[in-house]
């Protein structure tokens, strides 16, 4: 099976209490993803989702560090110096936010097929990669 990339916004969803629909469809995506081994995240996510989940939905920072440690099981991106530069670049190319250019170089990086978030254009391929939002 093809790799997937899962951006920050689809793990937070699947701690998030307030939107039951969003959390069951972003952790049917996980789920998928996890137990076939094709899913990917980077450090970028691994920091985002440790800041959103705890100061947005107040979740114990103890309990999300754990979280984290199981997420490790995914294939993950380390973000340096050439990345960086790759999503400079990609974000003046495409006039997207430096962020969500990182972790489209990320994706393509460890040769994802698709990204899932819902920060982009559902549908779109940008470098190589496939953005699909599941909440559509």
């Amino acid at each position: 099976m093809p790799k997937v990339f899962i951006d920050t916004n689809i793990l937070v969803y699947q701690m998030d209490k307030r939107d039951p629909r969003k959390r069951n469809v972003c952790r049917d995506v996980v789920k998928k993803a996890a137990s076939s081994r094709d899913a990917v995240i980077s450090t970028q996510v691994l920091q985002e989702f440790y800041v959103a989940t705890t100061t947005r939905l107040h979740i114990d920072p103890i309990l999300i560090k754990s979280i984290m440690h199981s997420l490790e099981n995914m294939e993950v991106v380390t973000v340096g110096n050439e990345l960086i530069d790759d999503a400079i670049d990609a974000s003046l190319q495409y006039h997207l936010s430096f962020w969500d250019s990182l972790i489209i170089v990320a994706a393509e990086s460890a040769k994802c097929e698709t990204l899932y978030t819902e920060d982009l254009n559902d549908g779109q391929i940008i470098r190589n990669v496939r953005i699909a939002n599941p909440m559509k």
